[in-house]
């Protein structure tokens, strides 16, 4: 395996976040709430996006449930042109760019985080606030990629090849504009989510043998555990949860969510077909499934023919994503009440 497959490799599995499929139709049940409470209704909306748009996507909320950042697509007559959308409630705002630039993650002030290309095609992250999309400094690499904001605006990421023939994990601080830092944590290390209070966690290790981590707010690191894993990678964190996969042996996976407080865990609902987003409260989204406790729900609004998929969860519930209609036209939907 050459180096730039394994970092290909890595970036995908060792966040523990499973590529949802656009073309798998899914049919909308509901299930009692843990406890037994019944669950509030739950519905689905589509978000206002250019009409003249062949598809278009919502990739991520902020905590308040007020911003979303997403992505479009206009086919033209010669070349097609690639969107940035950013919603502030109903009003959506478009702006152009290259095509693989990618909303991550959005803070409660609206900042949001992506990823993209620079001239030389490799990574390039950005940050778009206040109207205006800005590059995020990077450091000599083969590839610099976010994964999270938290609410002071510190941001996490990781690099490739910083240090040579590793992945490190790097961290914009918000108290000191204009820098990137490698963050001290464990070799060949990728930090995929950020607490409010500064609590990062990620996974780190050669290919195939990954370990998840959290480093505290004090620069303790301490091991995220699964009892009898091989592997195990944590890719997502909010208040006090992060989320991730266990490898079992042989072919068996199961998905995990923390408690960063003490290192405990909870299984999630093996019918989860992804992992994508996790809230304060420790609700997870992922596929068509929105999961409390060890339970979950399918998400309204797929069935014969209609796919639909979760990406990102606010604190407040509201879930944002896509509705894709006999694999053709993919439009942003919001869900509420779930």
């Amino acid at each position: 395996m050459n180096r730039s497959t394994r970092r290909r490799m890595l970036a995908a599995t060792a966040t523990g976040l499973l590529a949802t499929s656009l073309g798998v139709a899914v049919s909308a049940t509901a299930t009692a709430a843990p406890g037994g409470a019944a669950l509030r209704t739950c519905k689905i909306s589509t978000l206002p996006y250019p009409t003249d748009t062949y598809r278009a996507d919502a990739n991520a909320v902020d905590p308040t449930g007020r911003y979303v950042a997403g992505t479009a697509l206009r086919v033209g007559e010669t070349e097609n042109q690639y969107l940035l959308l950013f919603w502030d409630g109903q009003r959506v705002t478009e702006l152009e760019s290259e095509g693989s630039a990618t909303p991550v993650d959005i803070n409660a002030d609206g900042v949001v985080i992506g990823n993209g290309s620079a001239e030389t095609g490799y990574g390039q992250p950005w940050r778009y606030r206040a109207g205006k999309l800005e590059q995020l400094p990077v450091l000599p690499s083969t590839g610099i990629f976010v994964s999270a904001i938290n609410d002071a605006g510190d941001i996490v990421g990781y690099g490739s090849d910083i240090v040579p023939g590793e992945l490190v994990a790097l961290r914009w601080p918000a108290a000191r504009p204009g820098t990137v830092e490698v963050l001290d944590a464990p070799v060949d290390a990728q930090a995929g989510g950020i607490t409010d209070n500064g609590t990062i966690v990620g996974s780190a290790g050669p290919f195939g043998d990954w370990n998840s981590w959290v480093r505290r707010p004090n620069g303790r690191i301490d091991a995220l555990t699964f009892p009898g894993a091989e592997w195990s990678t944590a890719g997502a964190a909010a208040g006090r949860w992060a989320i991730g996969q266990a490898w079992l042996g042989g072919t068996t996976s199961t998905r995990v969510r923390w408690d960063l407080r003490n290192g405990s865990h909870t299984l999630l609902d093996q019918e989860m077909p992804a992992l994508t987003g996790i809230n304060a409260k420790g609700v997870v989204v992922g596929g068509d499934r929105v999961a409390r406790g060890s339970t979950s729900r399918v998400l309204p609004g797929g069935g014969e023919g209609v796919a639909v998929g979760a990406r990102s969860i606010s604190d407040s519930g509201t879930i944002v994503g896509f509705r894709n209609v006999l694999a053709d036209r993919v439009t942003p939907v919001r869900w509420t009440g779930c």
